[in-house]
C-alpha cells in the first residue's frame, strides 16, 4: 500500500490561522495574502484531505466538526515550531553593529567591551566609526553612541542616557605645572577639534570666563588627535572626560582645574519600535558601566590633578 502523501504544510498553517481567527479577513492579515488566497488554501486544503472543514456562507463561515478536531491539533504543532524557531535563533550568534565616535570607542568602550562579551558570548559587536548624526530613516546599524543635545532631534531613533558629560582642560603635567591659575591655561597654545570647534567656548561659558585671543591655536581633525596632541605637549585642550579619564588616571595628561558638566549627554540611539534581545542587553549593559564609570575630578585633588 503506497504512503498517503501529507497536505501542503502551506495549506494547513492557513487552515490554523483562519481556524484560531474565525475570519478570513483576520486570517490574510496575518499571513500577509489576500482574502482569496486565504480562500484557495482551505478549498485546497478539503480537497487533498475529502473533508469538509468550514461551512456555511463566505461572510460566515463556521468550523465543522472535522475542521474543529484539525483545528485543535494543528494549533499547537504550530506554537511547538514557532517556539523552536525561536530558541534557535536567541542560541545563534547574533551580530550587531554600533556606531560610535572614534575617540569614545578606543578610550571608553573597548576597554570594557570584553566585559560584555564574556557575559554575552552569544552576542558579537561590530564597531563601525562615525561623527555624523543619527538618522535611521537612512542609517542600517543596530544602535549608535552619540553626544546629545538637549535640542537635538534624531529620526525614529529611542535614545537613552547613560553618561553625564564634562568638560576640562587638559595638558602635560609638565605643562600643566606652569600654568597654576586657569587666567593663565587659557593664554597657552589652544588645541581643538575640528569635530565641536566651540568646545573652548562653551566651556568658557560655563566656567564664567572671558576668553582671551591666543597667538598659537591648532586645530585637529578628530577628538582622538586631539587628545594625542594634548599628551604630546602640543598645548591644552578641552575635552570630554569620558575621552581623556585612562590618560589622566595613568598620569600622562593632568587636569588641576577640574571639569564642568555640559548640558549634554552620551546616550545610545536604537531604531524606534524595533525589538531586538541583544541589542537590550547591550543598551542595559551600557547604562551599568555609565554608573560604575569613576568620575571627573575636582581642581588639585582627582586623579593626575
Amino acid at each position: 500500500m503506497q504512503p498517503v502523501a501529507p497536505p501542503p504544510l502551506n495549506a494547513l498553517r492557513t487552515f490554523e490561522v483562519f481556524a484560531r481567527h474565525r475570519s478570513m479577513t483576520r486570517a490574510a492579515a496575518e499571513l500577509c495574502v489576500t482574502h482569496g488566497a486565504v480562500s484557495r488554501q482551505i478549498a485546497a486544503l478539503q480537497a487533498s484531505l475529502g473533508v469538509v472543514l468550514v461551512t456555511g456562507p463566505r461572510h460566515a463561515l463556521t468550523l465543522t466538526e472535522a475542521g474543529a478536531q484539525l483545528a485543535e491539533g494543528l494549533t499547537p504543532a504550530f506554537s511547538a515550531i514557532s517556539e523552536a524557531v525561536r530558541a534557535t535563533r536567541q542560541s545563534a550568534a547574533r551580530e550587531i553593529e554600533i556606531s560610535c565616535l572614534g575617540t569614545f570607542a578606543l578610550k571608553w568602550l573597548i576597554p570594557r567591551l570584553p566585559q560584555f562579551l564574556e557575559a554575552h558570548p552569544e552576542v558579537r559587536v561590530r564597531l563601525s566609526e562615525s561623527y555624523l548624526p543619527v538618522d535611521y530613516r537612512r542609517d542600517r546599524f543596530d544602535g549608535a553612541i552619540r553626544i546629545v543635545e538637549p535640542d537635538e532631534v534624531h529620526p525614529r531613533a529611542e535614545a537613552t542616557r547613560f553618561l553625564a558629560q564634562h568638560q576640562g582642560p587638559v595638558g602635560t603635567p609638565e605643562l600643566m605645572a606652569g600654568l597654576p591659575t586657569l587666567q593663565e591655561a587659557v593664554r597657552a597654545p589652544r588645541l581643538r577639534s575640528a569635530t565641536f570647534r566651540r568646545a573652548w567656548s562653551a566651556w568658557a561659558a560655563l566656567e564664567g570666563l572671558d576668553l582671551p585671543s591666543v597667538a598659537v591655536e591648532r586645530e585637529f581633525a578628530h577628538n582622538h588627535s586631539l587628545v594625542e596632541a594634548a599628551v604630546s605637549g602640543l598645548g591644552v585642550a578641552i575635552v570630554p572626560w569620558a575621552f581623556v579619564a585612562p590618560d589622566v588616571m595613568a598620569g600622562r595628561l593632568s587636569a588641576p582645574f577640574g571639569f564642568v558638566e555640559r548640558p549634554s549627554w552620551f546616550a545610545f540611539l536604537r531604531p524606534e519600535g524595533r525589538r531586538d534581545t541583544a541589542v537590550d542587553a547591550f543598551r542595559d549593559w551600557l547604562v551599568a558601566e555609565g554608573e560604575l564609570s569613576p568620575a571627573p575630578p575636582i581642581p588639585s585633588t582627582g586623579p593626575g590633578g
